[in-house]
């Protein structure tokens, strides 16, 4: 039986995760602050897909819980297959603030939690010779637009960086990278997309499947959708002051928004 660990497993991409592997059979540990919100999802799982879902409750900004999370991912007596890096949120603190915390925050959640997670995942499945890494970054990791861009860009080129040191091992590591994405993540932000059109909204089932199914083929990115894999293409090969300006447009139009 395959046991996944999901990091920020109760809510929006990390919850779809969690509802597609608990459909495939897949046992699970969820990873997230709120010990409420894990019981009663941990539940809900359990009585809709008949798995076995650990609680694993930790704040990924501690290093002493995240290596709760790293020495899980380590147990030879309850092995895990898949790693799903979820944890992560918005950051729109300018850097040009004197305060720091927000953005101490996210380098523990968004950098150092997925070194720590993806190496011990790493470690332990390479003996195997099986098991997926699959880091949730974001197609603003292509800008220039934010801190939270700087962020995902970084999980791209770890990913990437992964993969190679895994090539040969049976030991996959994916980068997912969706666009805007409907789920609470904005909510939380503040940011209410009234400015994004309709058409660029995908569904977080959407992602997530076909996140798993880059996965279950070996690729080290997916952009799910046609239309950001499009997307993606073109911020990839622009010129960067064409990719500098659509950043400071779309950055522009945040600030209006909130």
């Amino acid at each position: 039986m395959h046991r996944a660990v999901i990091t920020g497993g109760t809510a929006g991409i990390g919850a779809e995760f969690a509802r597609q592997l608990a459909g495939r059979g897949v046992d699970l540990v969820l990873v997230a602050r709120d010990g409420r919100r894990l019981e009663g999802f941990a539940s809900e799982l359990r009585e809709g897909f008949g798995v076995e879902v650990e609680e694993l409750a930790a704040d990924l900004a501690d290093r002493r819980q995240a290596q709760r999370v790293a020495d899980r991912l380590g147990s030879e007596t309850s092995p895990v297959s898949i790693l799903v890096n979820n944890a992560g949120f918005s950051v729109g603190t300018p850097l040009t603030r004197p305060d720091m915390a927000v953005h101490d925050r996210a380098a523990e959640v968004m950098l150092r939690s997925v070194v720590l997670l993806s190496g011990a995942a790493a470690q332990a499945m390479m003996p195997r010779r099986q098991g997926w890494i699959i880091n949730v970054s974001s197609i603003a990791g292509l800008l220039t637009q934010s801190p939270y861009s700087a962020f995902k860009a970084w999980m791209i080129t770890h990913t990437e960086s992964l993969a190679t040191q895994l090539h040969g091992t049976g030991v996959v590591a994916t980068a997912v990278c969706p666009g805007w994405v409907r789920t609470e993540f904005h909510q939380r932000a503040g940011i209410s997309g009234s400015s994004i059109p309709g058409w660029l909204w995908l569904d977080v089932a959407t992602v997530v499947r076909e996140g798993l199914d880059a996965a279950a083929r070996g690729r080290i990115v997916s952009v799910p959708s046609s239309r950001f894999a499009a997307i993606y293409l073109v911020l990839r090969h622009a010129p960067r002051t064409v990719v500098r300006w659509l950043s400071r447009t779309l950055s522009t139009r945040r600030a209006e928004e909130t």
